[in-house]
């Protein structure tokens, strides 16, 4: 981190500042991210290796102008992130902080990272992270955001911000506590050590870890089993298993009720008898007689409010 008085980290005087991470300001092709699609695959590389990848300002906006682009496509289907190097990321790029400004500045920025954050996760697309050398920090919380993490032996991850003084703002105490439990989040941060891949994997913090010169063969044939899917259930998979996980017990059976409607709906099961079979929408825009019945005896109903004066004399 850079030196710097007490009290002045984050302080206006240390450069323009950062403002919040996002899209907007950013115009592709992008300066500090590989972006590649090959079909229904799109590779997003992180392209800082002389820093271990460490998130810039820059290529923080990248990230997430990337994941909306990703997000708005419907061709893509699978999502490849990467660190360029052979490292993964090496956190945020704390030479840079100094430009992120006072406290509310600062919370702004963590919410624009959590912005980032959210919408990989939700993206309708399944993510890989394919992890080499280092995770840590901000590059571990882009790893708990994806649906699979595949990693080399010699990979090593841990949150070490407690080091620096900071704490994790988008994931690395939220995300990592419902993954592997309060306990353990609070070893991994309270000490920030940094752990080798093969622990990742035993907390199922990460799904597989292998050989080091077996990585893009593993991703290879993930993507294969992946794309052999009907995608339409693995969305629904998707959406269900991570709502699910953070509702009672009964809403989340109300959501793999509803997708099994769903699918039986799109496996072609959609004509239910007492459904009007979209007769609604086609009476709305003609004014047809549905409509008009529907309305005529909906649209004034006890309005005259809880005590009914229908029919008082």
């Amino acid at each position: 981190m850079m030196e710097t008085g007490p009290g002045s980290a984050f302080s206006a005087g240390a450069g323009a500042r950062a403002g919040a991470p996002s899209g907007h300001n950013v115009h592709p092709p992008y300066e500090q991210l590989n972006y590649q699609e090959q079909g229904p695959v799109v590779r997003l590389t992180l392209n800082r290796p002389h820093v271990r990848n460490a998130l810039s300002i820059q290529l923080s906006d990248e990230l997430i102008h990337a994941f909306e682009r990703i997000r708005d496509s419907t061709e893509l289907k699978v999502v490849v992130i990467e660190g360029a190097g052979g490292t993964f990321c090496s956190g945020d790029d704390i030479s840079e902080m100094p430009r992120w400004g006072n406290a509310n500045d600062v919370m702004r920025r963590v919410s624009g990272y959590q912005h980032m954050a959210d919408t990989l996760e939700a993206l309708d697309k399944i993510t890989i992270a394919r992890v080499d050398g280092y995770a840590v920090g901000g590059g571990l919380e882009i790893t708990m955001a994806c649906d699979f993490v595949i990693a080399t032996a010699s990979a090593r991850w841990g949150m070490p911000e407690v080091d620096v003084g900071i704490t994790p703002g988008w994931g690395g105490t939220t995300r990592l506590a419902r993954l592997i439990g309060r306990r353990l989040a609070k070893e991994v941060n309270l000490v920030g050590a940094l752990h080798p891949a093969s622990r990742a994997a035993e907390l199922t913090l990460w799904n597989r870890v292998v050989p080091n010169d077996q990585l893009d063969a593993e991703v290879d044939r993930l993507i294969e089993v992946l794309l052999s899917k009907n995608q339409q259930a693995v969305r629904q998979l998707k959406l269900i298993i991570d709502s699910g996980v953070e509702a009672d017990l009964k809403t989340a059976q109300a959501f793999e009720k509803l997708s099994a409607g769903l699918s039986g709906a799109v496996n072609g099961g959609w004509q239910v008898e007492d459904a009007d079979q979209a007769a609604g929408l086609v009476a709305f825009h003609e004014k047809g007689d549905l409509w008009q019945r529907r309305r005529g005896l909906a649209r004034d109903f006890w309005t005259d409010g809880p005590v009914g004066t229908h029919g008082d004399k």
